[in-house]
């Protein structure tokens, strides 16, 4: 094994890595706030809101990611490049490259995934609970932000730990678009070097880093209520 490299690629590598970590933070957050108004919604009574969300975690569950991120990046984006008052707007910068189409597709995904699983949550919340935060005379908002939407997040803190990890890789997809993410500097090293395997290990032993700190992470922040009880 040969590593020599790493030397003249480690801007290609660490520009990479900050592609991905733009993904992960950008699709992660927005895709949480989506999950949220998704897992609400599951849990509604009203079937108005209900169906429309359930058509869409069935949509974005039930098909592949990198099927949604070609449809944005290949049919929406040649959509857009067609129409001439959108390719001379101040957007054109932003919608010709392929990263807001990949974050866009991944922010769905998150939104789907998470969502069903916020869906669990909000359910598995004893009804005692919620009981107690109205008899205190806390209303229907002030009961989901202080009660119901935390204890929610609590139960499935293991799950919504093992989606962000899901995440990280996910957003090796990037590269499938032009995206010059952590695998997309290791592609590139590839072709400039002609080394098979050492890039890529170099960047799986990364994406193992990333994940470990997520979940070291994860596991301290679930901690702190705990030392404050």
């Amino acid at each position: 094994m040969d590593f020599s490299w790493i030397n003249g690629f480690s801007s290609e590598l660490l520009r990479g890595l900050g592609i991905t970590l733009k993904l992960l933070l950008l699709s992660g957050i927005c895709g949480f706030a989506l999950a949220v108004v998704v897992g609400l919604g599951r849990v509604s009574r009203n079937p108005l809101i209900r169906a429309p969300m359930q058509f869409y975690i069935s949509v974005f569950r039930g098909t592949p990611l990198l099927v949604q991120i070609y449809i944005l990046y290949y049919g929406v984006g040649s959509l857009f490049a067609a129409y001439p008052p959108i390719r001379g707007s101040f957007l054109w910068p932003y919608l010709r490259e392929g990263f807001w189409y990949v974050a866009l597709a991944l922010t769905l995904s998150v939104g789907a995934y998470v969502g069903e699983v916020l869906r669990g949550g909000l359910r598995a919340v004893p009804r005692g609970e919620l009981e107690a935060a109205r008899a205190y005379g806390m209303g229907h908002w002030l009961t989901l932000r202080r009660v119901w939407l935390p204890r929610a997040l609590e139960l499935v803190r293991p799950t919504l730990v093992g989606e962000c990890v899901l995440l990280l890789k996910a957003t090796a997809l990037a590269s499938t678009v032009a995206v010059t993410d952590l695998l997309g500097a290791a592609n590139l090293v590839r072709a400039q070097t002609l080394k098979v395997y050492e890039p890529l290990l170099a960047v799986a032993l990364i994406y193992i880093v990333l994940a470990f700190v997520i979940e070291h992470l994860c596991a301290r922040l679930g901690k702190v209520p705990q030392r404050q009880a």
